[in-house]
């Protein structure tokens, strides 16, 4: 028990410190907006300002997490 414990603590204390606005209602809604948006292709400049040049110059085949972790980015920080 006490594993688990540190365990989730461990991981909610890591996203804590790389993404602080995490915990905060209007960012995950922000999350969602995009996600949304980027299924009908809408995508929004404030997502589209937080991807690195070499973020696009790696190629097109990217994996799931690494989409996440931009969307991620723009909302969370």
């Amino acid at each position: 028990m006490r594993l688990f414990f540190f365990l989730f603590s461990g991981i909610f204390a890591g996203l804590y410190l790389s993404w602080p606005g995490i915990v905060m209602q209007k960012n995950w809604k922000c999350f969602n907006d995009i996600i949304a948006k980027s299924a009908e292709d809408k995508i929004s400049l404030k997502a589209m300002m937080e991807v690195s040049p070499s973020y696009l110059f790696k190629g097109k085949n990217k994996k799931p997490d690494s989409k996440i972790r931009v969307v991620a980015d723009a909302c969370f920080r």
